[in-house]
């Protein structure tokens, strides 16, 4: 049974920090490439960030690049997102995903390229 467990989501004010987290189980955790999505009310369900199976390689959506990065531990079945200078406009539901890879290749970038979610945390950033 895989299974992904995110958590550190919160409420925080616009120029914080949170760093989420997702454990996951069920897995070769280092044979997957692992990624963060976001979904806020009303709409689609957006990329945020990646990573392949090792850390080496990462992919980030551009309203993201530079306040936000991905990280994994593979001794502790663990990826994390770091989350700096947040605004309102980042306040969705966080999930996890993983996709099972081969080798290191760059990590997909959109939805249909995972097979194992999470259930979400939820980030709301005030103004």
């Amino acid at each position: 049974q895989v299974q992904l467990v995110e958590s550190g989501g919160g409420l925080v004010q616009a120029g914080g920090s949170l760093r989420l987290t997702c454990v996951a189980s069920g897995l070769t955790f280092s044979s997957y490439a692992m990624g963060w999505f976001r979904q806020a009310p009303g709409k689609e369900r957006e990329f945020v960030a990646a990573l392949s199976r090792s850390g080496g390689s990462t992919v980030y959506e551009d309203s993201v690049k530079g306040r936000f990065t991905i990280s994994r531990d593979n001794a502790k079945n663990t990826v994390y997102l770091q989350m700096n200078s947040l605004r309102p406009g980042d306040t969705a539901v966080y999930y996890c995903a993983a996709r099972r890879v081969y080798a290191e290749y760059a990590p997909p970038t959109t939805a249909t390229g995972y097979a194992y979610w999470g259930q979400g945390t939820q980030v709301t950033v005030s103004s």
